[in-house]
């Protein structure tokens, strides 16, 4: 566990970039308004908790005494349940199996106030991500997963035009577990709907993501497309013709213990990381991009919605495992 404070800026980005505004308070109700509908990859996220006093005798690794189970969303649910936690109205769109970790993820979804629009395909193990943790400290991560079936992803599709019209603003959630295969057309169909579509990316092909409103990448991410940057000038100039290429209005560059940093036409913007102490990081792009997702549906300008998911990211990286910033969090 570490503190993490904020870093001054560097020259090129001190001299290029203006800084976030201060977080407003935005009204509950104002929020309560937002209508979200996340399209994306799931997964089930599994804890197992115990603890280590020996090694095995078979090989050289620890035997861990399992003592605590815990299930969460995971992926695009994960997506969806910080938007519900926000108090939008949260709508997710996804594939799951016939199986047991499929049922777990409808009862989550459940409580967490998430409006699940679920295709079901038998043939499909619902993917899990387990970790076995001791001490908080994690051991060991075994995934489960495969792709969908043709039809499944097909039903999704139909299902999403039926959707679109009662939702403002379109999230895309890949974490390329195939349950976004037609994303290009659902960014094309609910952009000529008037719609903002925001997608948190996965990969180096970014051309099926072309027309987005707001990509929001890591700095790995965004790495695998454009290259490694030796200036912020030179990022600015990489993005900027990404932008142009894609058509993308936006890029919001999340960069970790620097903060993230808004790309568009407007210009450059940056939000420095709130001094925070940082004990886990996992999910916390979830927690940005849904962040900006609700700020838009609830009538706030793209750069509050940054500074807003600034402060939620800062919040929930001192949270362990996938977690979520409500309200009250947010605006303490």
């Amino acid at each position: 566990m570490s503190n993490t404070q904020t870093r001054p800026q560097s020259d090129a980005m001190t001299d290029s970039a203006a800084l976030a505004p201060e977080v407003q308070a935005v009204p509950r109700a104002q929020f309560a308004r937002s209508r979200v509908l996340v399209v994306g990859d799931v997964m089930l996220d599994r804890y197992w908790f115990g603890d280590v006093n020996r090694i095995s005798p078979e090989a050289p690794v620890p035997v861990v005494h399992v003592q605590r189970q815990e299930d969460r969303l995971g992926g695009a649910a994960n997506v969806a349940r910080n938007a519900a936690a926000l108090g939008a109205q949260a709508g997710l769109l996804c594939v799951v199996g016939h199986d047991e970790p499929g049922e777990r993820i409808v009862t989550l979804l459940g409580e967490s106030n998430v409006n699940a629009y679920l295709e079901r395909d038998p043939a499909l193990p619902t993917t899990i991500k387990l970790r076995v943790l001791s001490r908080q400290q994690q051991l060991l991560r075994v995934d489960f997963e495969n792709t969908p079936a043709h039809e499944a992803l097909l039903a999704g599709l139909a299902r999403f035009d039926a959707l679109l019209p009662t939702h403002d603003v379109i999230l895309m959630s890949d974490y390329a577990k195939g349950g976004l295969t037609h994303v290009t057309q659902m960014i094309s169909t609910a952009r000529a709907a008037g719609k903002s579509v925001l997608v948190d990316p996965k990969g180096d092909d970014w051309e099926r993501y072309r027309g987005a409103s707001v990509i929001t990448p890591n700095r790995a991410e965004l790495r695998e497309v454009v290259g490694t940057w030796k200036s912020e000038d030179d990022l600015l100039a990489r993005v900027t013709k990404l932008r142009h290429e894609l058509q993308f209005d936006a890029l919001l560059l999340t960069r970790s213990e620097e903060g993230m940093t808004l790309f568009s036409e407007e210009g450059v913007l940056h939000a420095p990381a709130v001094a925070r102490e940082v004990y886990d990081v996992s999910g916390a792009g979830d927690t940005v991009i849904a962040t900006v997702a609700v700020s838009l549906g609830a009538g706030l300008s793209l750069v509050e919605g940054v500074a807003l998911a600034n402060r939620a990211a800062g919040i929930v990286v001192g949270k362990l495992g996938t977690a979520t910033v409500d309200y009250d969090e947010l605006f303490q």
